[in-house]
Formats: C-alpha cells, sequence, structure tokens
C-alpha cells in the first residue's frame, strides 16, 4: 500500500525518458494518478518544456543516460532556475558514485530500473511532501508562503481579491545598509504585514525579494480593501524601522486587482507596474487602463522591429541646422526613423526603449552610422549624431563606434556626436575618454539639452566640448516668458566665454527665431526652416 497517495492526484509531472516502451508504459500509469503530465523524450525536449511550463510543474521524474542532453545535465540547468523542485531520477545503474552525483546537484530521490512503479509513486509522494513542508510552498527568510502557494490557492477559488504590495527602492536599503539589515527590515515588515491584515481574514506571501502579496478571505468589496491597504501605506510611512541601531524608512506601492484566480494575481502584477510609471502609491487594476493594449503594442514593435532591420525598413532622417544670421545650413542632425512597408512614418518614441529593453539598440546606432556616413561621403554633407551615457557605459557601443571612426577615418573630421545631458553622468573620466578618442579624428563634440534640468555649468569647465544644444522645452515658449529669455541669453555669455557654440532647437516660427536671434545664439533648428528630411529630399 502506498501512503499519502492522494497527494498526487493535484500534482503535475514532467518525466523524461528515452525508452519508447518504458516511456508508454511509465507515462499512461502515471496519467492514472496524476493530474497532468509533461513528456519527453531527452534531457534537452524536458528542458524546453520546463521552460515553457515552469509555473504549472510540481515534480520532475527523468532517467539519466538520454541522448542530446544527459538526465544529470537538464537537472543541473533545471535547478539554476528552480532550486526547491522536487526531482526524482530513474536509472539502471547503482553506481555509489554516479548516484552520490545526482544526490549532489538536488535530487531527492532515484529509483532502479527496471521501474517498480509502487515504488515509484511512493518516492513521488514522499518527495512531495517533504519539500511541501519544506520549501516548495515556504519563504525561508519570512516563513511566509510562497508565490508556489499563492498560485496553488488562487487555482482553488473562481473569485479573488489580490493586493501586491512593493517595498520601494529596496535594493538601495541593500546598497546602503547591506543585505543582512535587509533581511532584517524584510523580516521586520512581515510581522508588520502579520500584525495589520489578520490570518482570520487574509493570507501573506512573500512572492520575491520585495514583493508580497494579500489575499482576501473575508470577501471585502474592492473599495474596501482599497481603502484598507491605502491605511496601511499611511501607517508604514509614519513608522520608522528601527535595524541594529538604524532608523530606517521606506515607502510601499500597492496594486490591487480582483478576478478570476491567477488572474488576480497577473493583473495586480500590471496594475503595480502602471503605478509606478505614473508616481501613484496604490491603483487598482481596471481595463480601461489599457496596460494590454500596452502589451500587444510592444510586441508588435518587438516584431516590426526585427522585420525593419531585416528589411531596410529604419533610416534615419536629416534635420537641418543653421547659421542664425545667415540662414545657410551648416549640418544635419540625424534622427531615426522606422518607415513601414505602407510608407508610413514613425518616430524613435514609438520604439527606441523598446529597442534598448530587447537588446536591439545596437542595431539602430549601426544605422545612424551608416546613413550619416552615406550623407558626409556622397553629398558632402556635415552630420551630428546624438549619444547617450548609456551608450558611452557600454563598451561594446564605444568600441562599436571608434572602429567605425577608424574603418572610416578619411571622413569622421564630418562627423559630430550630441551628448545627452543627464543626471546620469556621475563618471565624468568616462565622458572625457570618448571626447577625447572622437576628438582624434577630427570629430566635433555638444552637449545635447543643455538647460533640460540637470545643467550644471561646470560641465562647460570640466568637459572639451565644441557646442552646447540648448533644450526646447527652453526655447519653444522663449517668445511669450521674459524668465525663459533669461535663462537662455544667461547659458549662451557663459557659452561664450568658454567659446562654445550654441545651437537653439524647437525653433518653430519666426517670433522664436528672432528672439535667439536677438540673444546671439549661433545656430538653430526646427520646423520653422524645415522639418527632418530623407536623404532623398536633400541636394
Amino acid at each position: 500500500m502506498i501512503d499519502n497517495i492522494d497527494i498526487l492526484k493535484n500534482v503535475t509531472i514532467l518525466y523524461a525518458e528515452d525508452e519508447a516502451d518504458l516511456r508508454d508504459v511509465t507515462s499512461s500509469i502515471l496519467k492514472s494518478f496524476t493530474k497532468n503530465q509533461y513528456i519527453a523524450t531527452n534531457g534537452k525536449e524536458a528542458y524546453e518544456l520546463f521552460l515553457n511550463h515552469e509555473d504549472d510543474i510540481d515534480l520532475i521524474i527523468t532517467d539519466i543516460n538520454m541522448p542530446i542532453l544527459n538526465g544529470l545535465d537538464f537537472i543541473k540547468k533545471v535547478k539554476q532556475i528552480n532550486l526547491n523542485i522536487p526531482v526524482i531520477v530513474t536509472t539502471a545503474f547503482s553506481n555509489k558514485e554516479y548516484l552520490l552525483k545526482a544526490i549532489d546537484i538536488g535530487v531527492d530521490k532515484y529509483v532502479l530500473k527496471p521501474i517498480d512503479i509502487t515504488k515509484l509513486l511512493q518516492a513521488m509522494s514522499q518527495s512531495l511532501i517533504y519539500h511541501e513542508l519544506k520549501d516548495l510552498y515556504t519563504d525561508k527568510l519570512t516563513t511566509l508562503p510562497n508565490r508556489n502557494k499563492l498560485k496553488k490557492d488562487l487555482a482553488k477559488n473562481d473569485f479573488d481579491l489580490v493586493a501586491l504590495v512593493d517595498i520601494d527602492e529596496f535594493s538601495t536599503i541593500n546598497d546602503f545598509f547591506g543585505e543582512a539589515i535587509g533581511d532584517k527590515i524584510l523580516y521586520e515588515f512581515t510581522l508588520k504585514l502579520k500584525d495589520y491584515f489578520l490570518t482570520n481574514e487574509y493570507s501573506i506571501y512573500r512572492i520575491e525579494s520585495d514583493k508580497f502579496a494579500i489575499l482576501s478571505k473575508d470577501g471585502s468589496s474592492t473599495d474596501d480593501f482599497y481603502n484598507f491597504c491605502r491605511a496601511f501605506i499611511d501607517k508604514v510611512e509614519l513608522e520608522s524601522f528601527y535595524v541594529d541601531e538604524n532608523e530606517i524608512d521606506i515607502n510601499i506601492t500597492i496594486g490591487i486587482a480582483k478576478s478570476k484566480g491567477l488572474l488576480a494575481y497577473k493583473y495586480s502584477q500590471r496594475i503595480i507596474s502602471y503605478a509606478r510609471k505614473r508616481f501613484q502609491k496604490i491603483m487598482i487594476y481596471d481595463e480601461s487602463y489599457k496596460i494590454q493594449q500596452s502589451f500587444e503594442e510592444n510586441i508588435k514593435w518587438i516584431k516590426q522591429l526585427k522585420q525593419g532591420f531585416k528589411e531596410n525598413l529604419l533610416q534615419a532622417f536629416f534635420q537641418p541646422i543653421l547659421d542664425t544670421k545667415s540662414q545657410e545650413i551648416v549640418k544635419y542632425e540625424a534622427l531615426i526613423r522606422y518607415i513601414s512597408p505602407e510608407g508610413v512614418e514613425f518616430g524613435p518614441y514609438n520604439f527606441l526603449q523598446i529597442a534598448k529593453k530587447t537588446k536591439m539598440y545596437p542595431n539602430i546606432v549601426q544605422v545612424i552610422l551608416d546613413d550619416a556616413l552615406k550623407l558626409i561621403k556622397n553629398k558632402q554633407k556635415r552630420v551630428s549624431i546624438n549619444i547617450s551615457y548609456d551608450d558611452l557605459s557600454n563598451e561594446k557601443t564605444t568600441n562599436y563606434i571608434y572602429n567605425y571612426l577608424e574603418k572610416h577615418k578619411e571622413f569622421t573630421s564630418s562627423l559630430e556626436f550630441e551628448i545627452l545631458e543627464s543626471e546620469e553622468i556621475s563618471d565624468f573620466d568616462l565622458v572625457e575618454k570618448f571626447i577625447k578618442t572622437v576628438s582624434n579624428y577630427g570629430c566635433l563634440v555638444g552637449i545635447d539639452d543643455f538647460g533640460a534640468g540637470y545643467s550644471n555649468f561646470h560641465l562647460l569647465s570640466r568637459l572639451n566640448v565644441d557646442f552646447i544644444k540648448i533644450d526646447g522645452s527652453l526655447i519653444k515658449d522663449i517668445h511669450n516668458s521674459k524668465d525663459l529669455e533669461i535663462i537662455v541669453k544667461t547659458i549662451s555669455n557663459i557659452a561664450k566665454e568658454f567659446n562654445i557654440k550654441t545651437v537653439a532647437e524647437f525653433v518653430s516660427n519666426e517670433e522664436i527665431y528672432n528672439k535667439i536671434k536677438g540673444l546671439n545664439i549661433d545656430l538653430a533648428q526646427g520646423f520653422y526652416f524645415s522639418k527632418p528630411l530623407s536623404y532623398k529630399e536633400i541636394i
């Protein structure tokens, strides 16, 4: 008789075996005792199934000697993702060293071939009970139920009300005070949660490092739950944490969602991310926010970018930059555009961040450089391209630029770089190195968006730049604001003291043009003169 056999009826297993007859027989028996089964014929196939169904799989049974990827190597890869998942191996070998190796990488039990199905089922139930009591459903630090347990609980119910609680900037606390104190704060925060969300009305879970979930059990309305959570935020912000004589304040963000089972957790994840972007402390998920539409838009752009790079749908457009006094074109700024197969033009705000997050951004740098060189080479124009501090911090990106300049150095004296001014600039040595390197190729370097909120006139003395581009937010309303006029005049006068040229962007009408001309701004660009032009439109 098998003890605790009932525990298997709600379990989903992944079973890997290369011997077809044994696989068919064993899997058919497992279907009688378990909820769901994923069947693989080798380690590689099993690993792919695990990656696709990790959240569903409760237990792994695998042969050791399999083609393509053997059982032990498969287990190693799985344990790098989920250290706590139960694993049972089936093997025809009883070699002690071999089995010790299996145990060392996290195998719970082994069953010798030919498989005694009773022993296998017993091993499965024992392994699940062990993990259930130990790590599979419990967080070690806080002893709270973990994400696995939350998903199991949600799967049982038709409708649930879930709050996802996230400690803001918790990584900063770890950086400032160390992980030991960070762990103590997490533990103290858990006690605060337990004290506030009583166990007879709520279930509390630790989802990951600094994220917790609250599941309402008392049938509260969404509005009542919102108000209760809102009061908890106020309580946390008013009460400091005292850890090892350190007084530490924390803030939290909460996302609330009500839906069917696991969807409630899924929606709470979406709304908390949305709340952060909107700088809200707490929000309730609502379809009207069109968060799903945003996800779909991201997926659409990922596909379009991949297609665009293959079919040359991404290209640089060039906006003229003119001498303010003579209105003669001095150079062009290269601006990335996506041109759809139907000929519709899309600006970078549609896809640039997506390109950065999906590691396609280096391709954009390459497109800009190639198109800029084409304009320099074939039409003898000067071209300025944008570069961010993130680009300068990325060694692959800077090395690509340096190699590109070396390869085409007979044309580089007509190429300029605009470094985006940002509060992120922390390593001035890095920026100075870039300026010095590209200057050796005859490239001019400027600061873009100067005055955008992070301006530090110390930059003008610290960095050996040739020009500054005054941010459009200071230019576009300068004809209506005396304050903006004073700021721009100050920037212009200081730049001239350093023998640095000034550029005004967003010059959209004659009034703005006359104003910046009167302030002795050297160069100007904007729709008053010209929209960005395609390569073919430039004479």
